[in-house]
Formats: C-alpha cells, sequence, structure tokens
C-alpha cells in the first residue's frame, strides 16, 4: 500500500508516451505496453519523483475540485497496481 509520505517515480526505462497510431496515451516499459485512460494519465503526470503521495492527490484535488481522500483512494490502487507489474517504484 502507498503511503501518504512515499514518493513514487518511474524507474529507468518506462515513461509515459503519446501513441499517435493508437491516438493514446500509454506507459511504456521494456517490451511491456499499457493503455492510459485520463484519470490514468492525469495521476502518471503529476509524478515526478519529487513530490510525495500526499501531495499529488493534494495536487490532483486541487486541480479536478475533488475530494483528497477520493483521489488518495483511488490513486493508492491504481500506483498499487502500477508498483506489483514493476512499472512504478517508490521511495518511502
Amino acid at each position: 500500500m502507498i503511503t501518504a509520505d512515499d514518493i513514487p517515480f518511474l524507474p529507468r526505462g518506462v515513461r509515459v508516451h503519446r501513441d499517435r497510431v493508437r491516438d493514446a496515451w500509454v506507459l511504456l516499459a521494456p517490451e511491456r505496453a499499457i493503455t492510459l485512460d485520463t484519470i490514468g494519465h492525469a495521476i502518471l503526470t503529476e509524478i515526478d519523483g519529487q513530490r510525495s503521495f500526499g501531495e499529488i492527490t493534494a495536487a490532483l484535488a486541487a486541480k479536478y475540485n475533488a475530494p483528497a481522500e477520493d483521489i488518495a483512494k483511488d490513486s493508492a490502487g491504481f500506483l498499487g497496481a502500477l508498483r506489483d507489474r514493476r512499472f512504478l517504484e517508490v521511495q518511502p
């Protein structure tokens, strides 16, 4: 589980990329790719390897005028799944 103090980051070789053929955002890793929906893309664009998960969810809540608790819950699930598949790492 990702906590508010954890700092998520994309490991070396993983990046968000615009796939022009599919006209969609994808998360690319060596020999793997995941198509991102607008919510996944919004979350990943906030990840810079510097800010904590709490700071990221607060920024998303302010940007989209949504409850921070809901954003944190949904984002934690999404990022946890990415971490399980090694598309994301977390620095405590």
